[in-house]
């Protein structure tokens, strides 16, 4: 039951490549990784009109965390030709809250990215019981 509805979340969301409304990529997200038993870390790779190029998880870890660098993912995205991505990571514990070290691998992953004029539009912590948009918060700077 739980690949079928997955694959019908992953259809919907490519029947609409262009991600420009946040709620169908919310939804999109929080149907894959709000229940997943390890952290998962993945990025949507986009083109310059918001047209999704690739959704690739690049890193998975423990119940707690996952290891994150910076380069993998704006070399993944040079690769691709990406001039956007919105990266998402899941909390296990079930709270979207994001800690002290989300938002300083968010702050690496921005500065890197801006080296080579690669946009991080967002990054999405995802929880059973919601999620955070650490871009709302004002940590995307």
């Amino acid at each position: 039951l739980r690949s079928g509805i997955t694959s019908v979340l992953r259809r919907s969301i490519e029947d609409r490549p262009c991600l420009c409304s946040s709620a169908s990529v919310i939804d999109y997200l929080h149907g894959e990784m709000a229940h997943l038993r390890v952290e998962q870390f993945r990025v949507l790779f986009l083109n310059n009109r918001n047209f999704l190029i690739a959704d690739e998880v690049m890193f998975e870890g423990s119940v707690r965390s996952a290891p994150v660098f910076p380069r993998e993912i704006v070399g993944r995205a040079i690769e691709l030709g990406a001039s956007a991505v919105i990266i998402v990571h899941n909390h296990t514990s079930g709270d979207p809250t994001p800690s002290a070290d989300d938002i300083e691998v968010t702050k690496e992953i921005v500065a890197a990215a801006r080296l080579f004029d690669i946009m991080v539009l967002d990054h999405i912590v995802v929880g059973r019981q919601g999620h955070v948009r650490i871009a709302e918060l004002g940590y995307m700077d």
